[in-house]
C-alpha cells in the first residue's frame, strides 16, 4: 500500500497484479509525509504499529481507514489495480509451489490441490480480490480500478488523475507462462468460479 498525503492518494496493492511495477513508477513521486508498506524488493513498514505489524504490504482499504481519518479516506483518491481470477490462480498456484517445481511438471494436480483438497483461504495471496476494495457491506471503496489486462493504459489514466507525469512500467516479477486457458478444464474452470465468483461479477471478467 501507498498513501500519499501529497498527491492525496490511496493506492492498494492486491497480491498478483503487478503491484511491485506500480509501486516503482510512483515511488518517484512520493513526498515526506508520504506512507508505504512493502516487503518484496523493498521493506518499507507505515509508521502505524498496528498496519506495520501485518509483516506484508497488501492492506485492504478497510484496514487502513480507521488510522487515516473519515476526512482523509473520504477525499482522497483510492485506486487498485485487478486481474482476471483464472488468470490470477495460475499465477497464485506456480508462486506457491515455485521453490519445488511441482506446478510445472503438473499444473493440474497442483490446481486441484489448492481449489479442492486444501484452499489455502487465509494466505493473502489466495485471498480474493474483492476483500481488498470493499467496505464490510461488500459495497466497492476504490474511484478507480486498473486492470492488470491493460497496465499501461490504465496507469496512464491514473497518473493524470493523481497528477504525475506517467512513465513505461517495467515487468517486475512477471512470469514466463503462456495463456491462462491452456492450464484448464471444466473442472477447474468450476473451481476458480465458485471461490473467486464476487470478483467475476464485481470487476466484469470470465473465463
Amino acid at each position: 500500500m501507498i498513501v500519499s498525503h501529497k498527491h492525496r492518494f490511496i493506492f492498494v496493492a492486491i497480491p498478483k497484479t503487478g503491484t511491485h511495477s506500480v509501486r516503482h513508477a510512483l515511488r518517484g513521486h512520493m513526498g515526506e509525509e508520504d506512507m508505504e508498506q512493502a516487503r518484496l524488493f523493498v521493506e518499507k513498514s507505515f509508521p502505524i504499529p498496528e498496519i506495520a505489524r501485518m509483516g506484508h504490504g497488501h492492506i485492504s482499504f478497510a484496514e487502513v481507514r480507521p488510522f487515516l481519518g473519515e476526512e482523509a479516506f473520504q477525499s482522497y483518491f483510492k485506486f487498485a489495480f485487478v486481474r482476471n481470477p483464472f488468470d490470477r490462480f495460475v499465477s497464485y498456484c506456480a508462486f506457491a509451489t515455485s521453490r519445488e517445481g511441482s506446478f510445472d511438471r503438473d499444473p493440474k494436480r497442483v490446481m486441484r490441490h489448492f481449489l479442492f483438497t486444501a484452499p489455502p483461504m487465509n494466505h493473502i495471496i489466495f485471498r480474493p480480490q474483492h476483500l481488498f476494495v470493499t467496505d464490510q457491506g461488500g459495497s466497492l471503496q476504490a474511484d478507480m480500478l486498473g486492470k492488470v489486462e491493460e497496465m499501461q493504459a490504465s496507469y496512464d489514466a491514473i497518473a493524470a488523475r493523481i497528477g504525475v507525469p506517467t512513465t513505461a512500467l517495467d515487468h517486475a516479477n512477471r512470469s514466463r507462462r503462456g495463456d491462462y486457458r491452456d492450464y484448464y478444464d471444466q473442472e477447474l474452470i468450476d473451481g476458480v468460479a465458485k471461490i473467486y465468483a464476487r470478483d467475476l461479477a464485481l470487476f466484469g471478467y470470465d473465463y
